[in-house]
């Protein structure tokens, strides 16, 4: 990664922060983008190297999605060679529970969001002699689970338009990656998560461990997807090809999944 340009979205969360440092370790420049502007500075001096940038904003927002293209434009060279899409949001609760508003904000940063940055950037990348999309989606881009429904709806389209993207782009210098982190140990999972994971025996990975993976698929075979964790990488299997068995599963934890999203407790 030495005298690589990278941007990095949801710089600030777990995840995000876990792969700035790692890439940082690597000696990669960053362009480090987030909504908040005073926990950017933070990482920005945490990382403490001046080649890095940082960029405030809300991708949902178009606007703010040209500024950050616009940034990466007046760098210069070396220009940007690889997108780290890992801006996300999580909710958990009942669908017939949550809002219109909170299912549109959920499809919205998980899913257009990142689909319009890279379009707004994939000429910009298409500069370099190889250029890298990877999006970080989810087990749940996967497998369909009762709680989720909004946030799987948004993984599983992650996955969609990056599956049909690589194959796009499967001439060219671009190459495009999906990584699908099981259970993080991040503020995108609230106590009533944690205490249901735990009370189903679901494991949990540090962010680090997901950042190591990602790591891995950069310097790893063109085009490679990646699935952390095991049994889910199976599972991720079985519900391709044989889906009833997994609704059997997931038909005996549904109640206690009911009371956690129901009481949070």
């Amino acid at each position: 990664m030495q005298g690589k340009r990278v941007v990095l979205t949801g710089a600030t969360g777990g995840i995000g922060r876990a792969i700035a440092k790692q890439l940082g370790k690597e000696g990669a420049s960053l362009v480090l983008v987030a909504r908040d502007k005073q926990r950017l500075a933070d990482l920005v001096d945490e990382l403490g190297s001046d080649m890095n940038l940082a960029v405030a904003a809300d991708l949902s927002n178009d606007d703010a999605r040209r500024r950050v293209a616009d940034a990466c434009r007046k760098i210069g060279d070396p220009g940007i060679s690889l997108l780290i899409n890992a801006a996300g949001i999580n909710e958990f609760g009942l669908f017939e529970k949550q809002s219109a508003e909170l299912i549109r904000n959920l499809l919205y940063v998980n899913l257009l969001s990142p689909i319009l940055l890279t379009q707004e950037l994939l000429p910009l990348l298409q500069q370099q002699a190889q250029g890298r999309i990877i999006n970080i989606g989810s087990t749940f881009g996967s497998i369909g689970y009762p709680g989720f429904s909004g946030y799987c709806a948004s993984k599983f389209g992650l996955r969609g338009f990056t599956e049909a993207l690589r194959r796009e782009l499967a001439d060219s210098n671009i190459r495009v990656s999906y990584v699908a982190p099981r259970a993080t140990r991040t503020d995108l999972n609230s106590d009533n998560i944690v205490a249901m994971n735990d009370e189903l025996g679901t494991a949990m990975d540090d962010p680090d461990q997901v950042a190591r993976e990602v790591m891995q698929v950069i310097s790893g075979p063109e085009n490679s997807d990646r699935y952390i964790g095991w049994p889910e990488k199976f599972f991720v299997r079985v519900n391709a090809l044989f889906p009833q068995i997994v609704d059997s599963s997931l038909r005996k934890q549904l109640p206690t999944i009911r009371r956690f999203a129901k009481t949070g407790t």
